[in-house]
Formats: structure tokens, sequence, C-alpha cells
């Protein structure tokens, strides 16, 4: 095996359990060599700063601060340093990153000046002072570094997977324009051919004396009559599943909502039932307008939570999708500006309304409002 196959072999992620005993141990090596005639207080310090690594990412900034006392006594080094890695990794207030690195830089040099009494003039003690603040510095940087790593990987995946939403949105759209233009041709080619066919038969029927012929022509003329119906059925179909999005899967219902809202990527909650005698139509177009809904929230307002609500008066049946504020800017995303188009057009077959907009605290709110017995 190849050195780089051995590599490639090892995981890529540190067990986060192992990572602390590894930091520990290195924090206790590293304040064992500055350990010499040293009280029971001091060695209470020292213990509490390396112990206290343990928890870090949990509370990042009180484990830096219980480092500060072994720090400003001792000189270590891997303690403070690691606190202040984790501390940075997790914070995304600069302000208090800078002012904790500057503390960290004053207890070193305290730490340095009590060890070694060559450091009591001034300008070496700012000297020194300069190069502990660059050294507290180092893991700042560096922590901000994965922060933002951490923040680029997760958007470059929402971004992949809103292009590849919208890839399968086009391919839906041109199988739905092609449905509505193959209705089209049915409607205005083939019925009204095939009409033709039953008023000629039936003429026939009528004029025609023989009776095979006029057996003959009544069959055709009944066939005719059947296949209207089934083409007009057809046409209907093909109208309602060209409005805006056709699957070839079958067609999801009101009872796919709670595995909608659950799997939708962001804190949904689900309230309100209908009554199951809804229609499928409806059905059908109640759960694409939940889908669209909750799309554009995850696209359109990060880290904003929605409620999706059903109801129905006995006239209507309505179903409300409301998300509250961004909690962080929302990314310059491409999207087609289809889906409330598609909406409204699915609203109208069913002679219904949709109303969308934004709320007076800076959320956003689509409502479907379909008539019961439009089913």
């Amino acid at each position: 095996m190849t050195a780089s196959a051995a590599w490639s072999r090892l995981p890529r992620h540190v067990p986060a359990p192992l990572g602390d005993v590894v930091i520990v141990v290195l924090a206790a090596l590293d304040a064992s060599l500055n350990l010499s005639n040293d009280t029971p207080l001091d060695l209470a310090l020292v213990a509490v700063a390396c112990a206290a690594l343990v928890l870090r990412r949990r509370f990042p900034l009180l484990v830096f601060l219980l480092t500060l006392p072994a720090t400003m006594t001792h000189e270590v080094f891997v303690a403070p340093l690691a606190a202040l890695y984790t501390l940075a990794e997790r914070s995304r207030d600069r302000r208090m990153l800078a002012a904790c690195a500057t503390v960290a830089a004053l207890a070193m040099a305290i730490a340095a000046r009590r060890a070694d009494g060559a450091l009591h003039e001034q300008p070496w003690t700012l000297v020194y002072f300069a190069y502990t603040l660059t050294a507290a510095a180092a893991p700042i940087l560096l922590g901000q570094l994965v922060q933002a790593r951490r923040d680029l990987s997760r958007r470059l995946a929402e971004i992949d997977e809103v292009k590849e939403h919208e890839r399968a949105l086009h391919a839906q759209a041109v199988v739905a324009r092609e449905r509505a233009q193959l209705a089209r041709e049915m409607h205005d080619v083939v019925s009204h051919q095939v009409s033709l066919i039953a008023v000629q038969a039936g003429a026939l029927q009528v004029a025609t004396k023989d009776a095979g012929t006029r057996e003959a022509a009544r069959a055709i003329r009944e066939l005719s009559v059947g296949t209207l119906d089934e083409l007009r059925t057809m046409v209907k179909l093909l109208r309602a599943s060209g409005s805006d999005t056709t699957e070839l899967t079958p067609q999801p219902t009101l009872s796919d909502l709670p595995r909608l809202v659950a799997s939708s990527g962001i804190e949904a909650e689900l309230t309100g039932a209908l009554p199951p005698t809804v229609g499928t139509p409806a059905q059908r177009t109640l759960y694409r307008t939940v889908q669209e809904a909750l799309t554009n929230v995850r696209k359109h307002a990060p880290g904003a939570t929605a409620t999706v609500e059903l109801q129905s008066d006995g006239t209507d049946l309505v179903v409300t999708v409301t998300n509250t504020p961004p909690t962080r800017p929302a990314l310059p995303l491409p999207g087609a500006h289809q889906g409330l188009i598609g909406l409204r057009e699915r609203a109208d077959i069913l002679h219904g309304t949709l109303e969308s907009g934004p709320t007076n605290d800076g959320g956003y709110r689509l409502r479907m409002r379909i008539p019961t017995q439009t089913d």
C-alpha cells in the first residue's frame, strides 16, 4: 500500500472525546514544565484551567475565563490559546474576541514578568506584551477561519440544493407545457373530427334504408360519442395537470402533509385539520401550496420558522403558511419566479383565491382558499 493510499484511509475528523483528551494532556504537560515550589492554590488554578478544557465546546467563554488565573500566575500557553481558538470558532462577536485576546496577552505578560525579574523595565515589558498579543491573535484568526469555512460549506450546500430544485421545477414545467399543448390539440383537432364522425354517422343512420348499414352507422355513432366523452375527460386532466407542475409518480394528498412539513429543512409546525371528504384535486392543490410556501421560506428567509394552518369553515378550505422574519441575510439564489403564478392558476381552476404578502413583523404569509363544493 502506498503512502498516499494509507493517508486517504485515515479518518478525516478526530473524534471529539479523543481531541479533548489530547488537549488536556498537552495543557497539563505545558503547565508541568513551569511548576516548581508552588502552593496548593497555584496547583489548583492550573488543574482547573486544564480540566475546564473538556467543556470548552459547550461553554467557550466560561472556560476561557477559568484559564486566566493560571495564565497570570504561570507561564502556560496551551490552555489559554486552546480556549481562545474554541471561542473564536463559535462566536461571531469580534469585539469580544479582540477583548479576550488582549486580556489573554496581558495575563501571559504578567506571568512572564513575575517569572523573570529582567522584565521589570517598561520598554521590554511592552515588547513582550506585543509578542503575547500576537500569540493570542493567532488562535483567534484560526478559529474565525474555520468558522468562515464551515459557513461557506453550508451555503454552497444550500445553493446546490436550490439549483437541483430549480432543475426539477424546470423539467416539470417543460412536461406541463407539453401536456397543455397536447390538451389544446386534442380539443381543437381530435375532438372536432370525432364530433363530425358522430354527426355523419347519425345522419347516415337516419337516411339509409339498408338494415346492415343502419346498424353499422349506429355502432359508429355510439363509439364516437363514447370516444368524445373520454377525450373530454383526458383534456380536462391534461389541462389541470399542465397548469403548473406535473409528476409522473402518484399524486400527494393531505395525508402526506406531516411528512412534507417534517422534511422541509426548516423549523415548521402543522396545525388544524381538514375534513376527510376533501376531493383529490383540492388535496393536491393544497399540498402544492404548502410545498411551494415552505420552499420559498427556505430560499428567501434563512433561519425563519413557519406555521402551516389548515382550516375549514364549511364553505371554504383554507391553508395558510406564515413565516417569521429571517435571522440572517438571504443568499442571492437563482429563481424562476413561477411558483406563485402556478399556485394562482391552480386556484383559478378550482374557483379559489390565493393571497400572499408580508406581515407586520417582517415575515410573510401565503393563503390558499378553495370552495368546498368545487370537488
